[in-house]
């Protein structure tokens, strides 16, 4: 099982990587009691609804200046709350990063292969260690806020903000999040191979999230 948190509302920060160390929180207890992390509801993450998506631009041979968009939705994570709608530190998102699908099954492999060696390296992982800005929103109303946390990719922690706006209808809540990375702070090589003349440094990461209520 897979169970988040998330934390107290200061001034937003920018999203992106942070020139600041990666927080050594202890959220063991997230996998066996989240209880004893004071949660009062826990919002599990839906993957049928939900989608992780890369952004990176390139340049091709022969076609010039293009944007590869990969996605998918095998995520796990929930995100808890406090009994007063607070978000509580530790809320996880996992993504699977060897499944991944473009345009082209060619840069796929070449990712999953070399560029992520996903196979030693396969999750993507978020844990939040800070929430800035949130405020838990009435139905079918929409909050913008900060997540701010570790993040892992390619065997690299760092601490990295996304911003986020959610939205919740019941026992559902939705969220969009977005966020950007330089490959080299994650010791990642250009995937530069075939067709590809060049790639920008920087990578987006976008997430849209459908997560549920699980109290009965």
């Amino acid at each position: 099982t897979l169970l988040p948190g998330a934390a107290a509302a200061q001034t937003p920060t920018a999203f992106g990587v942070l020139a600041t160390e990666p927080s050594t929180l202890d959220c063991s207890a997230i996998q066996t009691d989240p209880a004893t992390l004071g949660a009062a509801s826990i919002y599990v993450v839906d993957p049928a609804q939900s989608e992780a998506r890369y952004i990176a631009e390139e340049e091709l041979a022969n076609i010039g200046a293009n944007t590869a968009i990969g996605t998918t939705n095998t995520i796990q994570g929930a995100f808890l709350f406090d009994a007063d709608g607070n978000p509580i530190p530790c809320s996880t998102i996992y993504v699977d990063v060897r499944t991944f699908v473009s345009d082209s099954s060619r840069r796929d492999n070449f990712l999953r292969g070399n560029t992520l060696q996903s196979d030693q390296y396969p999750l993507a992982e978020f844990v939040v260690t800070e929430v800035q800005g949130f405020t838990m929103p009435a139905d079918g109303e929409k909050t913008t806020f900060t997540l701010v946390g570790n993040f892992t990719l390619h065997g690299v922690t760092k601490t990295m903000a996304w911003e986020v706006t959610a939205s919740r209808d019941g026992k559902t809540m939705t969220g969009s999040a977005k966020t950007e990375f330089n490959m080299a702070d994650f010791d990642i090589e250009k995937p530069i191979v075939g067709s590809v003349l060049s790639i920008e440094d920087v990578v987006q990461l976008e997430i849209d999230l459908v997560a549920i209520n699980s109290a009965t």
